[in-house]
């Protein structure tokens, strides 16, 4: 490795752990509902989130079917990290054998500006 690249990996290593995106993290839940492919969010906390934040963007995959459109939403931050069931309307999980699902939120300022995000996985059912 030559001595310039080991410099652009130890600063971007740097940049990286100085990142607000470290300072955020999240968990959800399966929610109240457990039907099949249930349209409303499951309830979701959020810890850490950048002053400056207007929204929170969420999105939804299945990591053992990729391409299926899970989907997701955008919610106003109001400052409280308890994100209810039935925030947003996406297609909700419906495996037909256990399958993990990860869950990214990015949390956005001014002109949609990402500010942090962070991600959460749990299996189903």
């Amino acid at each position: 490795m030559t001595k310039l690249l080991r410099k652009l990996v130890v600063i971007s290593f740097c940049v990286a752990l100085a990142s607000p995106a470290y300072s955020m993290s999240m968990s959800f839940d399966r929610g109240p509902n457990k039907k099949c492919f249930d349209s409303k969010s499951p309830p979701i906390t959020v810890q850490g989130v950048p002053g400056g934040t207007k929204k929170l963007k969420f999105k939804m995959i299945d990591l053992n079917a990729t391409s299926y459109p899970h989907g997701g939403g955008t919610v106003a931050w109001n400052g409280n990290g308890n994100i209810p069931y039935g925030a947003f309307r996406y297609k909700g999980p419906c495996p037909p054998s256990p399958h993990t699902y990860e869950i990214s939120v990015q949390a956005l300022g001014d002109g949609n500006k990402v500010l942090a995000t962070a991600k959460a996985r749990r299996r189903f059912p």
